[in-house]
């Protein structure tokens, strides 16, 4: 019996019900794959580039040929692995027997393949067709859809992202790009952070967490941020979105922010602070540059990032004026006062100047 085939629309509907497995190469799926899958390559790095050039440069049969050694050591480990993963599952869902979705680059022979192998040993199998390229088309079409959105702005410390998630916890639709991307958009945002996505994957992040959203009558909640978020940028539709959606500037008090700073980034080593320092100096300039650096050697903090965020203040300023933002300028802001950086009262305080 062939194994079945299910459409990526079909599959992205109930993806949450499946195993997905990817048999792509191990330097393929760390580049970019369907957040949650698992990878169970066919082939490592180097066989995959063996194969590949027999392919193009003699012929399909000899590819062939050359590929099942590979393939046949590998039944056994493959079966064993997918068992386990499938038992964990089972574990975690009240005994429920999961069906499990193969995918390759295109839905092709390798996929094709693995398929066949765990079909035969009595999985409920299936594979994607077009593979992970029809999801990565997927992905890219949330991009230009119109949905409404509400922008969260206000100066560095204001408490932006706590605002959001405090949002989240009062049933209210949010996208966390900081948190997508593993960094917090500044020269310091990547301290304490796991290591950032590659651009594609960042997107499959953003495009996957939109297609949740997507079916929902609220707006989404969203922060304000640059394109460019450490070393990924946000999509330029996506983008474009945010900057022609309203955005609610909150203004709090430079020391409270101050403080609030001092809270996040004090835990840090010296190391990295001045690290981070030093990555803005040309546009700090080398006196409040080397004034910051002495302040953190000798363990003032606070007097370090009072410099930092009146510098941050400034270049916040700059670059929301329409003037200077040409491309992707902001249509419109609501400016709206709070006394603290307190995530809760401050998102009812978002909500009933929304509602």
């Amino acid at each position: 019996m062939a194994v079945q085939k299910i459409s990526i629309e079909l599959y992205t509907q109930s993806a949450e019900d499946h195993i997905t497995i990817d048999v792509r190469s191990p330097l393929e799926f760390e580049h970019t794959h369907i957040p949650g899958a698992y990878s169970l390559p066919l082939f490592n790095n180097e066989q995959r580039a063996i194969v590949g050039t027999t392919y193009k440069k003699q012929s399909r049969e000899d590819a062939i040929k050359i590929a099942l050694p590979m393939f046949g050591d590998k039944m056994l480990a493959m079966v064993n692995q997918v068992e386990k993963w499938v038992n964990e599952y089972q574990e975690n869902h009240e005994g429920k027997k999961p069906s499990i979705i193969v995918h390759c680059w295109r839905g092709g022979m390798r996929s094709a393949v693995v398929a066949w192998l765990l079909d035969l040993y009595g999985f409920k199998v299936t594979q994607l067709i077009g593979g992970y390229k029809a999801y990565r088309n997927w992905i890219i079409a949330h991009f230009d859809k119109q949905f409404e959105l509400k922008v969260i702005g206000g100066y560095t410390g204001s408490g932006k992202t706590e605002i959001l998630h405090a949002l989240k916890s009062k049933g209210e639709n949010i996208i966390d790009l900081e948190g997508l991307a593993n960094h917090k958009g500044s020269s310091f945002g990547a301290i304490g952070q796991a290591t950032q996505p590659s651009q594609e994957m960042f997107e499959n992040l953003l495009g996957l967490a939109l297609s949740k959203l997507s079916s929902s009558e609220k707006f989404i909640w969203i922060e304000d941020e640059s394109q460019r978020i450490g070393t990924v940028m946000v999509p330029t539709p996506f983008f474009k979105l945010m900057r022609n959606s309203v955005c609610f500037f909150i203004n709090i008090p430079f020391e409270k922010r101050l403080q609030f700073i001092v809270q996040q980034y004090g835990i840090f080593t010296k190391a990295d602070l001045i690290s981070a320092t030093e990555r803005i100096q040309k546009r700090l300039g080398g006196l409040e540059t080397k004034n910051t650096i002495q302040y953190l050697e000798a363990g003032d903090i606070e007097a370090a990032f009072s410099i930092l965020l009146k510098y941050y203040d400034k270049w916040y300023e700059k670059f929301t004026q329409p003037e200077v933002n040409l491309e992707f300028p902001k249509l419109k802001v609501i400016k709206w006062d709070a006394a603290d950086v307190k995530e809760e009262e401050n998102a009812d305080l978002l909500l009933a100047l929304t509602q």
